[in-house]
């Protein structure tokens, strides 16, 4: 097996997902106040905008942990729910 860059990522759930499609989904799921409540960080909370806060979360990779982190929650919540059906059963 390598670890050459540009190899396949099977195992990797965010592997050719970007940045921007991660925030966007975030903000369709919870808006810029929940998401600013979810995680607490200002480029969410004060005039927030996807820009600036691709612009911070590339600078800064705690945050960007802490977003892909809720991100793949969200999928894993999502997934369930529908495995679920709509009456939770």
């Amino acid at each position: 097996m390598s670890d050459q860059p540009g190899t396949s990522q099977p195992k990797n759930p965010l592997h050719g997902l970007t940045l921007e499609a991660i925030v966007t989904a975030l903000v369709e799921y919870y808006g810029w106040e929940e998401l600013g409540q979810q995680v607490n960080i200002r480029c969410f909370t004060e005039d927030p905008s996807i820009k600036s806060s691709l612009k911070f979360l590339r600078k800064t990779p705690w945050a960007r942990e802490k977003v892909e982190s809720l991100y793949l929650y969200v999928q894993r919540k999502q997934a369930k729910s529908k495995k679920e059906g709509p009456d939770g059963v």
